[in-house]
């Protein structure tokens, strides 16, 4: 039994794009060095400051917003709260100033081509997403601190405690490391797979707060679809890549003006009913959130940032295609995350430990389930599309070009929605009594696949598409 216990509200976290480890952790890591500062009361105190960035932290960062999220952190800001229309210009007043405002108070010194170092040759050996803190006082103190961003957002410092943070565990209704666990659950209960996790969830907060967090990560996730299908423009980052979910949503529905996202919706589902209507849309609605994720967007990690549009899409397939009620949401959600739980126990959601298959491939399985729990199905049917997924994702590399979350993670998303949709209602239509291959099984192959796959797979830009398509790091 594995004894990491994982929240719904660690799988969905809402941040800033466009990576969830690369972005949303070294945001998380530096607000987490300056509490520790203050906590040691040193913040006020501090007289110069550097930072380190190792393998592949340092090799796609700058097209990933690591130094943008580590200077943002340093100054206070938060990635949940921070205004989205002009990050990067208050990154770049950061930058230009040499002067950072640390945790919004104190002036400190910070030259950035000199005092935030790219190890790009450099790697440590418990997780290729590395950084390095240190702070010298004006006492003559100098207080360091690693941290490792290890996937969807999710941190920890090399000197954390394992006894202080075994003695913040809670204890739940249904102990949880593999399907397995949760198959004997669903069968010895007969309760469904989001009743078994929304039991668990109970152990960190109320009814009322589930649902009130559930409500919130879904206004993101439809304001970033609704945004991201009408926002033109080219992504950021040198790669000229060109937003087609607002020229897509135009060319289905013409120039008629919405109000907002619930009059879009309804006039999306009044508008048509094909086939091909519908795979314009699901693959529309997951192109708008990642291309808001590449622009430095607000989205939620489904369970990361690269991965954040298959989720939604599939949802919106649900809410406008199948007739589905919004009041199903929180079932979706529920079982999802239970789906990303066991793989981030068992296996990883880090491209940077196991390339594309744990992120589009974790986040296709997890919407497959949910899906799945929404139009009916079983919860040993659930679990079955969640395997039908991730088996179609096996092996697939991390390779984005320029080192941005561009090329090919933008389409992957659209592929990831769609495959989501095929595995459902292939679980549907079958008797996973039946089944030659478990949820486990896959889980088990993925982590086996992630260990034999090269490092130039994985989210290094060294391989794959990466280097075969002729841009440069530097152009970017």
């Amino acid at each position: 039994m594995q004894e990491e216990q994982i929240s719904v509200f660690d799988i969905f976290k809402i941040g800033i794009g466009p990576s969830s480890s690369h972005t949303l952790g070294p945001w998380r890591a530096a607000q987490k060095f300056v509490q520790a500062l203050d906590k040691q009361g040193s913040v006020g105190s501090i007289s110069s400051l550097k930072v380190v960035l190792y393998g592949s932290l340092a090799k796609t960062g700058k097209g990933h917003g690591t130094d943008l999220a580590v200077l943002l952190g340093l100054s206070g800001f938060d990635p949940v709260t921070i205004p989205t229309h002009n990050i990067t210009e208050t990154f770049d007043i950061i930058r230009h100033s040499s002067v950072i405002q640390l945790d919004g108070r104190y002036s400190v010194p910070f030259n950035f081509s000199e005092d935030l170092e790219f190890r790009m040759f450099e790697s440590l050996p418990d997780h290729p997403n590395a950084l390095t803190f240190t702070a010298f006082t004006t006492g003559g103190l100098e207080i360091s601190e690693t941290y490792f961003s290890i996937g969807g957002g999710f941190i920890y410092g090399k000197s954390d405690d394992p006894a202080q943070t075994k003695s913040r565990r809670v204890l739940l209704a249904y102990p949880i490391g593999f399907a397995n666990d949760l198959l004997g659950y669903v069968e010895g209960s007969g309760k469904a797979i989001s009743q078994i996790v929304h039991e668990n969830e109970l152990s960190w907060r109320s009814t009322a707060e589930i649902g009130r967090e559930l409500q919130a990560i879904w206004q993101v996730m439809k304001d970033s679809v609704f945004k991201g299908c009408h926002t033109r423009g080219v992504l950021p980052g040198g790669l000229e890549v060109k937003r087609r979910a607002a020229e897509i949503n135009q060319t289905l529905l013409g120039n008629e003006h919405y109000d907002g996202y619930s009059q879009w919706t309804e006039r999306i589902k009044t508008k048509d009913t094909g086939f091909q209507y519908t795979l314009d849309w699901v693959s529309c609605f997951a192109l708008a959130v990642n291309e808001e994720n590449a622009a430095y967007g607000r989205v939620v990690t489904s369970p990361t940032n690269g991965a954040a549009g298959v989720i939604p899409a599939v949802l919106l397939y649900y809410l406008i295609f199948c007739d589905g009620k919004e009041t199903d949401v929180m079932r979706f959600l529920l079982t999802a995350s239970e789906t990303g739980c066991i793989f981030k126990k068992s296996a990883t959601i880090s491209a940077a430990m196991g390339g594309c298959q744990a992120e589009i491939g974790v986040s296709s399985a997890m919407a497959a389930s949910g899906l799945t729990e929404v139009l009916g199905g079983t919860p040993q049917q659930c679990l079955m599309a969640a395997e039908i997924a991730m088996e179609h994702h096996l092996g697939m590399t991390c390779d984005p070009v320029g080192g941005l979350v561009q090329i090919p993670c933008i389409e992957r998303n659209t592929m990831g929605a769609i495959k989501a949709i095929t595995a459902a209602q292939l679980a549907l239509h079958s008797d996973p009594k039946v089944a030659k291959v478990s949820l486990d099984n896959v889980v088990k192959t993925m982590w086996e696949t992630a260990q034999d796959m090269h490092s130039r797979y994985k989210e290094t830009s060294e391989g794959g598409l990466a280097i075969n398509i002729p841009i440069s790091l530097s152009d970017c």
